[in-house]
């Protein structure tokens, strides 16, 4: 009989946080600039340059700390990590590793249950990840290897501040990984302290992953697979060092503590170096930074400004707003998302109307576009005129579409764009008659296959004559005022 074995999953997850400027010097970390220029002496590790501690840096890392349940140090203070690679210009790294400021939090996730006896779903349960700290640290640069065998570096990310987040080896699959991963980055979008896209790098994990037989106390050897940066990585890179791993046992070999590379590409990890140990990188006090003293007035400062979370704006959307439970999820997974609603619904549109809005075009924008809902860019006060226009039927469904595209795309007024484009509604029913008349004229056919007994025929008809009037006529009342007079001329 097979041995059944069991993943042990730990998280290190490096989180950019999202100020103007780097951790110790005024340097820009708008992401993207050419290369090495958001630089200076200091992040460039030139001599005789001292850091600066960059005082949002610490607030952001105290308010991630109390939304995941973390004791906020009252005292903490900065080490050097020593290393030598090309992207660490300094040849150490300034981070906490004897007084981090955050220690013995948690978080809770929800995964779906199987019952044990016959794998059927038995709903979500919920599960308690805990985090063993929190501290700060400086980013290191960029290599950039090139096709014909050059390797370049990129400094402007060097001294970009960064949490690290370290969870307790509490996870035991890849469902319970991601799920963990969700609720940090929801929670961080929340405060603002990052916008946590991983294809940009500004939430980025290392895996810490390990097997044992089902029953056994004693963790089994780790490998520490680096920098993955999106779900769908972590989740192969997961799937995949399991079964290298319990391949390497079933065969009789050990396990080697080494941190591994994942190519997604080739779907395979390889191994890149030994796994260090925290002697290996000599660390002693970081000598040009002052501790930081955290009182107890800072952190009722920093608890206070913390923003109503998901949990707490679900419940009340479910007695304020007359929507759906489903809309609610999807609205609320996203802070800017939610932010849109809540203003454009304060503008006064209908919840519901401002709902639809939101889960059909909104959604589907994004989906065709791949993008974030943080990276929405129209103004609250342009959907709720656009929304009003609809409802006083100064434009039709069909024309508010062509008109959300562009106000997706350039955040324009709805009701000025209207104007300039003539795309008002035509509610003249004489016109619409003349117009309706006319289609009737042009269309013996279908109006044979209506008296036929073809009703499909009508939709048609309708179709033409909205063509006819350029798409701004009411269809419903194209279609009332075209059966009137198909009838009326039986």
């Amino acid at each position: 009989m097979s041995k059944q074995y069991e993943t042990v999953i730990g998280l290190e997850v490096h989180v950019e946080l999202a100020t103007k400027t780097k951790i110790f010097c005024g340097c820009s970390t708008e992401f993207g600039g050419a290369p090495n220029t958001h630089t200076c002496p200091v992040c460039m590790g030139m001599p005789g340059t001292l850091p600066v501690m960059n005082r949002q840096v610490v607030e952001y890392a105290m308010a991630v700390g109390l939304a995941t349940n973390c004791q906020i140090m009252s005292y903490c203070a900065f080490d050097r990590k020593n290393y030598f690679y090309p992207d660490n210009p300094q040849n150490y790294q300034i981070s906490q590793l004897y007084r981090p400021i955050c220690r013995d939090g948690y978080v809770e996730i929800q995964v779906g249950g199987k019952a044990k006896e016959d794998d059927t779903d038995v709903g979500l349960q919920t599960k308690q990840i805990r985090i063993h700290e929190i501290h700060m640290e400086e980013d290191a640069g960029k290599l950039i290897h090139d096709e014909e065998g050059n390797s370049l570096v990129d400094y402007n990310r060097a001294g970009v501040p960064l949490i690290e987040i370290v969870s307790e080896p509490d996870m035991r699959s890849a469902e319970e990984v991601i799920a963990y991963l969700e609720k940090l980055r929801m929670l961080i979008q929340y405060i603002g302290a990052s916008d946590c896209k991983l294809q940009e790098g500004s939430m980025r994990a290392d895996v810490n992953l390990s097997v044992r037989e089902v029953g056994a106390k004693e963790f089994g050897i780790r490998t520490e697979m680096k920098n993955l940066n999106s779900f769908h990585s972590i989740t192969n890179a997961i799937a995949s060092e399991r079964e290298r791993q319990i391949r390497l046992l079933e065969n009789g070999e050990e396990v080697v503590q080494e941190t591994r590379r994942w190519d997604e590409d080739k779907e395979m990890s390889f191994a890149m170096r030994s796994k260090e140990d925290a002697r290996d990188y000599r660390y002693f006090p970081e000598p040009d930074l002052m501790p930081v003293h955290i009182d107890a007035d800072w952190v009722e400062r920093v608890r206070n400004s913390l923003p109503e979370f998901r949990e707490a704006k679900i419940a009340r959307y479910k007695q304020t707003y007359d929507i759906p439970d489903y809309d609610i999820e999807l609205i609320t997974d996203s802070k800017h998302l939610a932010d849109i609603f809540e203003a454009t619904v304060e503008l006064g549109a209908p919840a519901k109307k401002v709902s639809n809005w939101l889960m059909t075009e909104t959604l589907r924008i994004l989906k065709e576009r791949n993008l974030d809902a943080e990276d929405i860019g129209f103004a609250p006060k342009n959907l709720a005129a656009l929304i009003d226009m609809t409802q006083r039927q100064v434009i039709n469904s069909t024309v508010a579409k062509e008109v959300f595209e562009v106000m997706f795309e350039s955040d324009t007024d709805p009701v000025a764009y209207v104007e300039e484009k003539g795309l008002g509604m035509i509610n003249d029913e004489g016109a619409l008659l003349r117009t309706i008349e006319q289609v009737l004229e042009d269309n013996p056919k279908s109006v044979e296959d209506y008296y036929n007994g073809r009703k499909r025929a009508v939709g048609f008809l309708v179709g033409q004559a909205m063509k006819a009037t350029g798409g701004k006529a009411d269809p419903t009342s194209v279609r009332k005022l075209l059966e009137q007079k198909l009838q009326n001329s039986n």
